[in-house]
């Protein structure tokens, strides 16, 4: 405690005398401490939260979303059926939009819109089902003749992707297979 007391003193006294050029000698000398609280408060961020941070900023419904490196991509369609591509930064959460379709096109989305089922449920679903981290979720409007599903994809604990069919009227799995991406060692 009298250690910081003295470090806060030495860098008052050298930040009074020495202007702008000791201010950054002083933040350098700290920023290991700083980076190390940084990067402990640091938090990836969910697919869930990905999902509520592009409906907070884009009221609507989730048509797609999927991690790609430092991004989530996330497909929001308004209640008017306007499309909006947009980015959920990964660590940080904050939304850009990157796209938005200028007409409105309600009666293409028409299912999508009055599903039972959003995909946010669908991942609960899916976690649920196969405990891990949601990694994509995407509408399938079943066209040739199937019923519409979400179609998840989890990264589970035990290190495989399990892809999951969630049925949007009672959020029940339908499907499920593993992709087992284990090579036993083999390279």
């Amino acid at each position: 405690m009298q250690r910081n007391t003295y470090v806060s003193a030495a860098a008052a006294v050298v930040l009074a005398l020495g202007g702008p050029v000791a201010a950054a000698a002083t933040a350098s000398a700290v920023t290991p401490t700083a980076l190390t609280a940084a990067t402990a408060a640091r938090v990836d961020v969910t697919a869930e939260a990905a999902a509520a941070a592009a409906l907070k900023a884009y009221p609507g419904v989730i048509e797609s979303l999927d991690r790609d490196g430092a991004v989530w991509h996330v497909d929001v369609v308004s209640k008017d059926g306007t499309h909006s591509e947009l980015e959920v930064d990964a660590a940080s959460g904050s939304v850009t939009k990157e796209n938005q379709d200028d007409d409105q096109q309600a009666d293409e989305y028409a299912a999508l819109l009055a599903a039972k089922v959003t995909a946010e449920q669908a991942m609960k679903t899916a976690v649920a089902a196969h405990p891990g981290k949601v990694w994509s979720v995407e509408w399938d409007d079943g066209d040739n003749g199937r019923a519409a599903v979400w179609n998840v994809e989890v990264k589970t604990t035990d290190g495989k992707t399990q892809n999951l069919h969630v049925d949007t009227a009672t959020a029940e799995v339908v499907h499920s297979e593993t992709d087992d991406n284990d090579d036993d060692g083999n390279n």
